[in-house]
């Protein structure tokens, strides 16, 4: 295996990692709305997430600066020809940061509902964008020779991208909801295990049809394996959650977050970025790559570096493992 080969699977890692993380924190804004009743209830919500979201993002971060130095080609023809979608998710995630920081910094009743909502919308929007995004990354896009997209934003917005943004949508609403009703006491915690299994069928169906449809258009034997791994994790997360195990089903969600996230790498490579036009214009882990030498000093880097950011984080969600409800918001520190 090649150096550009070893970093096409840590940029896939730290994608995955992003998306089981931050895909509970989205389905979390989601669920503001969706489940809380009451503005203690929100609060409860927004607290379960609130020492981990901006941890979360870090994977984000890290893995748009792992593909600009690995695959710059990559990275120069994805944020070109993606520009406004990535800038509406970037403004969505910078109004999301200061809605958690501002909400409680003043009393006034209009002033916490608008910050709620723009929790709520700036959660739903990244969450049904990025699996657009990634549908069209897998799919391919108009690419022409200099490696340049061609195409304009409608192009973006084909039946197989729409349909992986709802399933994206779907998944970390789920994988929220398992979340909430393993942090949370009393009614809420009911609650969020009713609504998780009322969202595990249209998940399962919306899920099951996208990775089936990636799998045909071409997947090899590797992401069959993880389109089985992902409909199994939904269906044991599903069981879990009927039967209270909130801990059991909020692992299996993540198993089917990660299964659903691994197979669209796996259908992706060897490319990196198809293109629709010719595929003799796609862009591959080869051609995209940094130099051996820039790969070489990445590999060093990243190999002292990530066990200690993986520790920190680890010890983070530790130090933050109690249940919460209402009756404990006199004593919670807001977020």
């Amino acid at each position: 295996m090649h150096l550009h080969d070893v970093w096409f699977v840590l940029i896939a890692v730290l994608w995955i990692g992003y998306f089981f993380l931050e895909g509970f924190d989205f389905g979390v804004g989601v669920l503001t709305r969706l489940l809380a009743r009451n503005r203690p209830e929100r609060r409860v919500l927004i607290n379960t997430i609130g020492p981990v979201w901006d941890g979360n993002e870090v994977w984000l971060i890290t893995a748009a600066g792992a593909t600009f130095a690995a695959f710059p080609e990559w990275y120069a023809t994805l944020f070109s020809g993606f520009y406004l979608p990535l800038l509406v998710i970037l403004g969505c995630l910078i109004v999301r940061g200061v809605a958690f920081e501002y909400r409680a910094k003043r009393e006034e009743e209009y002033w916490q509902r608008r910050w709620e909502w723009a929790i709520f919308w700036c959660s739903l929007v990244p969450a049904f964008a990025w699996g657009v995004l990634f549908g069209n990354i897998v799919h391919g896009v108009q690419i022409d020779a200099e490696k340049e997209y061609v195409g304009n934003v409608l192009d973006l917005f084909g039946p197989y991208p729409l349909l992986g943004g709802v399933v994206t949508l779907l998944l970390f609403t789920f994988h929220g909801a398992v979340f909430v009703a393993l942090k949370t006491l009393g009614d809420i915690r009911t609650r969020a295990r009713r609504l998780a299994s009322r969202l595990a069928f249209g998940t399962a169906v919306a899920a099951g049809g996208f990775l089936v449809w990636t799998q045909l258009d071409g997947g090899g034997r590797w992401s069959l394996l993880a389109l089985v791994l992902a409909v199994a994790g939904l269906a044991a997360a599903f069981g879990c959650n009927l039967a209270g195990r909130e801990g059991w089903a909020f692992s299996f969600s993540g198993v089917a977050v990660v299964a659903s996230v691994a197979m669209l790498f796996l259908a992706l490579y060897p490319d990196v970025m198809p293109s629709s036009l010719d595929p003799a214009w796609n862009l591959t882990a080869e051609n995209a790559s940094s130099t051996p030498y820039t790969l070489k000093i990445m590999t060093w880097c990243a190999a002292l570096a990530t066990p200690v950011v993986l520790a920190y984080q680890a010890w983070t969600y530790w130090v933050f493992r109690k249940r919460i409800g209402t009756d404990s918001l006199s004593t919670a520190g807001e977020h």
